[in-house]
């Protein structure tokens, strides 16, 4: 017995979601492996994660507590 399949071609588009800056808080501290386990819950691929973690980061948005709370982000991802 044969199953005959179709094949649904499927685009995808790459999105960039901006964060807002307008906020007074405070930036978030995490550890790197924090970080990079919380936005890897939401990524397709590991490129995604590093670009995420680095945009974050140089956003200040986020700031590391613990081992690399003072290592510069050339470091941590070169």
């Amino acid at each position: 017995m044969r199953q005959t399949s179709t094949v649904i071609p499927v685009d995808h588009y790459a999105v960039v979601h901006e964060i807002s800056m307008d906020s007074d808080e405070e930036p978030q501290p995490m550890t790197l492996l924090e970080l990079i386990e919380a936005v890897s819950e939401v990524s397709e691929s590991e490129h995604e994660v590093i670009a995420t973690v680095s945009y974050m980061l140089n956003s200040g948005r986020v700031r590391l507590s613990g081992s690399f709370r003072d290592t510069p982000l050339a470091k941590l991802c070169g």
